[in-house]
């Protein structure tokens, strides 16, 4: 099992590389971080194209050193430059050619406001990506967690929620963490009467999913309402060696990823890791 991690020489990056290593560590998996230059990228120095090859095999080179002394000697781990214009395209044609399970970025670097303030190229990988992402809140690199230790699944009624659901019963059984079912009401979408019919859609999605984990695993069932989306998941008890899972947007083409405005608005207030899953025929953590 492989995971890519998207590299940039910043400290979301570091996010990035240390929550790869936590999920590297739970899932029993290589880790490949891949740093995308073009000459066009803020990120890298702007050189004529006869020079490009020597920026790369210097500066590229360096960043990605410093890369590889974040990861630990228990996780097996390698490095690439890789040139293209298009971060979030190159990282999504490695991660296949590769057959990862998933990409691993960082969610610091402006854009969306809060914890996770995305920067353009992981804006595009929720919105294009062939695999999950799973995306690395500010400061994760200062966290003292060595493994998944809980997996939440943000639960609903819309199509692609089964695709999602199973995609976090395969990561709980993988990890051997236990399952969090989690069904969010908006007072402000839903009123006081979607309160129970949320309670109720979430207790029959427990009872289906028990017989898909291994006998004893732990599966809890809640719902979480607040007046608005947001106030729901902050209500909810959050604790550091958490990952939350979230599906794509009914919009999303086959097989791709393509954040839906619920889960954007989870991502600006939520303190934990986030995987967002693609649509349909995905099957990741199998």
């Amino acid at each position: 099992m492989k995971l890519v991690v998207g590299y940039l020489a910043t400290a979301g990056g570091a996010d990035a590389v240390l929550l790869g290593v936590r999920l590297a560590r739970t899932l029993g998996a290589d880790l490949e971080l891949r740093m995308v230059l073009s000459p066009d990228d803020v990120t890298t120095p702007r050189v004529t194209a006869d020079r490009f090859s020597d920026v790369l095999a210097g500066q590229g080179s360096a960043w990605l050193d410093d890369a590889m002394r974040l990861v630990p000697e228990d996780i097996t781990a390698g490095a690439e430059v890789v040139v293209g214009e298009s971060v979030a395209e190159v990282l999504g044609d490695e991660a296949l050619k590769l057959g990862a399970e998933a990409l691993v970025v960082g969610g610091s670097g402006g854009g969306l406001a809060g914890s996770l303030a995305l920067g353009s190229f992981v804006d595009d990988l929720l919105h294009s990506a062939p695999v999950p992402v799973a995306v690395a809140p500010r400061g994760t690199r200062h966290a003292d967690v060595q493994r998944i230790q809980r997996v939440t699944c943000a639960v609903g009624d819309r199509p692609g929620s089964a695709r999602l659901l199973d995609t976090a019963v395969k990561m709980s059984r993988a990890t051997g963490a236990p399952l969090r079912l989690v069904s969010l009401v908006a007072l402000d979408e839903h009123g006081e009467k979607g309160v129970e019919a949320a309670r109720e859609h979430a207790y029959a999605t427990l009872e289906s999913v028990k017989s898909a984990l291994p006998e004893g695993a732990a599966v809890t069932a809640v719902v979480a309402d607040g007046d608005t989306v947001e106030a729901a998941v902050d209500g909810l008890e959050w604790e550091p060696g958490d990952l939350l899972m979230l599906g794509s947007s009914r919009l999303a083409p086959p097989r791709r990823l393509f954040i839906g405005s619920t889960a954007a608005r989870i991502l600006r207030v939520l303190q934990v890791p986030i995987v967002v899953t693609p649509g349909e025929d995905a099957s990741p953590f199998t």
